[in-house]
């Protein structure tokens, strides 16, 4: 069998302990098989009073902590993880699950390899009802916008990002999808000048409120968004378009 970015995983046994690096993948094995899950990081927030051992966050985890978990299984992403730290597990002999998503339809092919391949679970109720949750086309004129993901300095969404992709498929069409880089820094005064519609404000990475950010954009409408619900592939994509909808709609 082979991850995302095929690399090959060798049959181990049955999956019995697993540690996820990943605050989605550590949801997504939480709503499935809770039983397995034995460490997550500390920014794995949901669900909520999810009591397993942490260790460390994303981009600096305690390898030495991981390895002591005994897992059969470590479940990464390649953008959320450092390849370094990946290999590192690797070569003490823990097994590694690397996922790559950067749309829609990537999360849930991704999420179902993961749990009915790597996991060895069935496939769960709640993936195939996200997936037919975001089946309905976009109603509506498509609006152009901009999506700040970060303040001092403004950066954005650019290209082949998983948020964007989630964005187009509500109708909203991100002005810097074609920029070369995925997060460019771009000034604020370019912003402006962007000929947005709107301005979509996440509550994560940066937490966008309503007295930090709609003000920087006075001349244009500003949707404030839940984050989790925009960045994060797993059961949260069930409640994505009406949470997502209902706030873009606002504006």
């Amino acid at each position: 069998m082979f991850d995302d970015l095929g690399v090959p995983l060798a049959p181990r046994g049955d999956v019995c302990r697993v540690v996820s690096l990943v605050p989605s993948l550590t949801e997504s094995l939480a709503e499935t098989a809770p039983e397995l899950l034995v460490g997550a990081t500390d920014w794995c927030t949901h669900p909520a009073g999810l009591a397993v051992r942490r260790i460390g966050g994303t981009k600096n985890p305690d390898l030495a902590a991981v390895a002591g978990l005994r897992p059969d299984l470590v479940l990464a992403n390649e953008e959320e993880n450092r390849a370094a730290d990946l290999e590192a597990l690797r070569s003490a002999g823990v097994a590694v699950w690397v996922t790559r998503i950067r749309t829609l339809e990537e999360a849930f092919a991704s999420l179902r390899r993961m749990l009915t391949i790597a996991c060895a679970l069935p496939e769960p109720d709640w993936l195939t009802a996200a997936e037919r949750a975001w089946s309905a086309p976009p109603v509506g004129e498509v609006r152009r916008a901009v999506i700040p993901i970060w303040r001092k300095p403004w950066m954005v969404l650019g290209r082949d990002t998983f948020a964007g992709d989630v964005l187009l498929k509500l109708g909203i069409h991100n002005l810097y999808v074609d920029h070369p880089e995925r997060y460019p820094k771009i000034a604020l005064a370019e912003l402006l000048a962007a000929g947005a519609d709107l301005v979509v404000l996440p509550d994560e990475p940066y937490r966008f409120t309503e007295r930090d950010g709609p003000g920087f954009f006075p001349s244009i409408p500003a949707a404030l968004v839940s984050g989790r619900h925009l960045t994060w592939y797993g059961p949260s994509l069930l409640q994505a378009p009406g949470v997502l909808r209902a706030a873009l709609n606002s504006q």
